[in-house]
């Protein structure tokens, strides 16, 4: 008989210690990514570096276009204002983060001289509404910004061009908006500075240990903002 009650003991506390456990796994802070093939890339990675600090999902479908973004591929910041308009629409979503990027996208050109796909005051544009939007989404935005381009490297390898200077000015002026509308900004740009050219896979993707670095770059960074945002 004492066995038995020892034993009914034991099953209480277990139960108890799981739906300890389960509502902790619940109350998890969920983030929300939306960015370019790069996150799709660390994406896998990330979210295993969050595991018991956040639970993670993002943007979904096909993952097979890199440079022609569509599915997964959030694209250029005229498409993540599209997709983010259509989030606002959809009301079983919801997040507690959302971690944007986009960049890369905009800073393509056909030629050497033709213009970039979205022009600096047009990317500036979206970045406003992206914090605007992000706010009615009741969610917290967190901005990545671009990972750096060599010229040569690219520019030899596709048929269409990215310039380092761009991508530097475009990240500038994104630094500044999010500074301005106090976003927080992890700065993935100086942190890959180290791993070019020899991480490259091809002209802009990196090979999996340096994502597996950027995934806990990231997260690290997660971390401590979900402390103080």
């Amino acid at each position: 008989m004492i066995k038995l009650k020892k034993l009914g003991f034991i099953a209480i506390a277990i139960t108890i210690a799981a739906t300890v456990l389960l509502g902790f796994k619940k109350s998890l802070p969920k983030v929300f990514v939306v960015g370019d093939s790069i996150s799709m890339h660390y994406g896998p990675y990330l979210e295993k570096s969050l595991i018991g600090f956040f639970t993670y999902d993002r943007k979904k479908g096909s993952e097979n276009s890199l440079d022609n973004p569509n599915g997964a591929n959030g694209g250029d910041s005229n498409m993540v204002v599209s997709y983010l308009k259509e989030l606002k629409e959809n009301q079983n979503f919801k997040m507690d983060y959302l971690l944007v990027n986009c960049g890369l996208h905009d800073i393509k050109r056909s030629s050497e001289n033709s213009n970039p796909q979205v022009s600096l005051e047009q990317y500036s544009k979206n970045l406003y509404e992206i914090v605007s939007i992000s706010k009615e989404l009741n969610v917290k935005l967190i901005w990545i910004n671009s990972t750096p381009v060599v010229d040569s490297v690219h520019n030899s390898k596709v048929n269409f061009k990215r310039y380092s200077e761009d991508l530097i000015k475009y990240n500038h002026i994104s630094n500044e908006i999010m500074a301005e509308m106090k976003i927080p900004v992890i700065d993935i740009y100086t942190f890959t500075l180290k791993f070019i050219p020899d991480g490259y896979i091809d002209h802009v993707h990196y090979n999996n240990e340096v994502r597996q670095k950027q995934a806990d770059f990231i997260a690290g960074n997660l971390v401590q903002l979900v402390e103080k945002y």
